[in-house]
Order: C-alpha cells, then sequence, then structure tokens
C-alpha cells in the first residue's frame, strides 16, 4: 500500500525519462545514500569497513564495468582481472615516478590504460564471438599476468616483486583511516555507477543491447558494430582499471601480480551472473552476494556447535558458488536483479493477486 504510483503524473518528457521516475524510489534511494554518507561512518566498526564494506564496493565497481561489456554488449570476457591489474600498477607506476600526481589522478590514469590495453583486445571481437572471443580475453590474462611478474620496470625494480603504496591523500585530506578509506571508495562508486546508469540508458547504451541482441540485425538498421564493441569494451575496462587501482590502493595496500589472476577474473564473472546480466543494481547484489556468503559460512556452523577447517569451508564456498551459478542459469537467468524487481512488480499491485 505505500508502493504506488498513484497521482504521479508526469508532465514532461524528462520527468518521464529520469532514472527513478516512482517517487518511493526516489526517496529510498536518498535515504540509502544518506545511510551510507552518514550512518555507517558513524556506526560501523573498522573490521565492518575494511573487511565487508570496502571490497563490496570495489568489487561491485568492478562488475559494473564488466556488466557493461558481458551484459549489455553481449561479449565474452574472463580476462577482467587482468584490466584490474593494468589499472592497479600504471596508477602506481604514475605514483612513483611523477610523485606530485594528486590520487585521484593516479586513479584515473590507471583507468586511461586499462582502456587502451582493454581496445587492444577488444579488436578480435569485430571477427570473432562466443567461446573464441572468451579465449582471447583468457590469452590477456595469461599475458597480463606473465608481463607484471617477468618485466621489472612495472614493479620499478623490486627484487621481491611486490609494489605498496604510501600514506594516501586527496586535495590535502588524508585517506588513512578506514572510516575516510570507506568514503573515498564510496564517492568512486556512487559517481561511476550513476554514470554508467546514463551510459545504458543513453544511445549508446542502445547500440550495445542491439549487438547483444543480434549484431547482424543491428548492423543493418544502422548501427556500427566497430564503434559498439570498441566503445564496450573501452568503457567497460576504465571502469575495471579504476577499480583495481582502488582495491590495490585502498583494499590492499601491498600486492603482486597474483592479486589479480585468473581467480579474480571468474569472481568478476560471478558476481555477474549470480546478481544479474544487464543490470547496473544486479552488480551491487552479486558483490554483495561475494563478499557475504564466506561470512555467513566461517560463522554460521559455529553457532551450531560446528567447526570447519579452512580448507573445508573453501571447498564448500566454491560448491555453493556452483550450484548457485547453475541455479540462476536455469530458474533466472536474470539473476538477483531480476527477484528484486519481481519483488517490486508486486509491490505495486499488492493486496492485488495480479
Amino acid at each position: 500500500m505505500f508502493y504506488r504510483e498513484n497521482g504521479q503524473f508526469k508532465s514532461s518528457y524528462r520527468a518521464d525519462q529520469q532514472i527513478f521516475p516512482i517517487r518511493q524510489d526516489r526517496i529510498f534511494m536518498l535515504g540509502l545514500l544518506a545511510a551510507a554518507f552518514v550512518l555507517v561512518p558513524l556506526l560501523a566498526s573498522n573490521y565492518f569497513l575494511q573487511a565487508i564494506l570496502i571490497p563490496f564496493l570495489i568489487l561491485a565497481l568492478a562488475a559494473i564495468g564488466l556488466n557493461i561489456l558481458v551484459g549489455y554488449c553481449g561479449q565474452i570476457s574472463i580476462g577482467s582481472g587482468a584490466f584490474m591489474a593494468v589499472g592497479a600498477y600504471a596508477a602506481w607506476n604514475f605514483g612513483v615516478r611523477i610523485p606530485d600526481l594528486p590520487l585521484v589522478a593516479q586513479i584515473l590514469m590507471g583507468g586511461v590504460f586499462a582502456t587502451l590495453v582493454g581496445v587492444v583486445f577488444g579488436v578480435p571481437s569485430l571477427r570473432i564471438r562466443g567461446l573464441y572471443l572468451a579465449v582471447t580475453t583468457l590469452a590477456a590474462q595469461f599475458f597480463m599476468d606473465w608481463a607484471f611478474l617477468r618485466i621489472p620496470y612495472f614493479t620499478n625494480y623490486s627484487p621481491s616483486g611486490n609494489v605498496s603504496v604510501p600514506a594516501l591523500s586527496a586535495f590535502g585530506i588524508p585517506v588513512q583511516t578506514p572510516v575516510q578509506r570507506y568514503l573515498f571508495v564510496l564517492i568512486f562508486v556512487v559517481v561511476f555507477a550513476l554514470l554508467a546508469k546514463n551510459l545504458v540508458r543513453g544511445a549508446i547504451g542502445r547500440q550495445w543491447m542491439a549487438i547483444r541482441d543480434m549484431d547482424v540485425a543491428a548492423s543493418v538498421i544502422g548501427i556500427r558494430p566497430v564503434y559498439a564493441k570498441l566503445t564496450a569494451f573501452a568503457v567497460s575496462s576504465f571502469i575495471i582499471g579504476v577499480s583495481g587501482a582502488l582495491w590495490a590502493y585502498i583494499h590492499l595496500g601491498s600486492w603482486e601480480p597474483l592479486a589479480f589472476d585468473l581467480n579474480r577474473s571468474l569472481q568478476l564473472l560471478f558476481i555477474v551472473i549470480i546478481g544479474g546480466l544487464g543490470s547496473i543494481v544486479g552488480s551491487f547484489f552479486g558483490a554483495a552476494f561475494m563478499v557475504l556468503v564466506p561470512v555467513f559460512l566461517t560463522n554460521v556452523p559455529h553457532l551450531f556447535g560446528f567447526t570447519l577447517a579452512v580448507d573445508t569451508a573453501s571447498h564448500i564456498e566454491h560448491m555453493v558458488f556452483g550450484a548457485l551459478i547453475v541455479f540462476f542459469l536455469i530458474v533466472e537467468p536474470h539473476g538477483l536483479a531480476r527477484l528484486w524487481s519481481i519483488g517490486k512488480e508486486k509491490l505495486r499491485i499488492w493486496p492485488f493477486p495480479h
């Protein structure tokens, strides 16, 4: 009874095409943002910020980038960990070689270099598709793993291959405590989620979806596949590169190439599948699921008096993820985002059955 559109009339195209046309949705989002920016920093513990919220936000941002490529444009990619690595190492190299470069500029330049690499590996998508394209992106993953491990220039000739970031500050404000790091990441996620949502609602987003649904028909009606596919790779790689820089700078602090290996790429792909292909909000649902399930599997057995070894919990985690991916592919291919959408539709007509 509280989720109704009665009396909410649209008197302009702008009002009809806004991101949240229903007043209750706008109120909910404003409340959610207010809670994220005000209540969470005041109430959340350092552990909750560092171990749950910061990884959740960064993985959600990376999933948004991958969702643009896989969910909206239909180009399969299992090399997103490579683009995260490019963003992380490019940002770190800019910080080392240009010490006066601001932190935000370092992160954005990491995204720019990830864009360049993504476009290079996206060129084969003009001729191949499906599993063949997936193998191409997998080659990007293996190549970047080798490059950052074997070319010492990328690690500034570090003997161990590990790199670390110094004390961080943005616009003269330190980014040291968990609250400061959380707010720094949250601003990036909000800005890029809004940009991604507007992109997929615009002309370029419609071109991506036309290519995804049937590229031959899209080219017949005047959509250029070259432009659509390469822009999808560019935008996706940029967002993933920025998320890789944030993952390295904010979450890890010190890392090696194995931090962005194939497991990271598969993790992001699982987030997109579980959350929902072609959905921005699904990226947040999938990231929340990916972060919270290991915590759930670790703590719930203790509540019932059971003790699981670390390796057993890890195996169960992989089994749960695999079973859920199969479940969503069969029962609900659009993932958690579709369940959320169904729930909203039922609220709009409740208490009537249809």
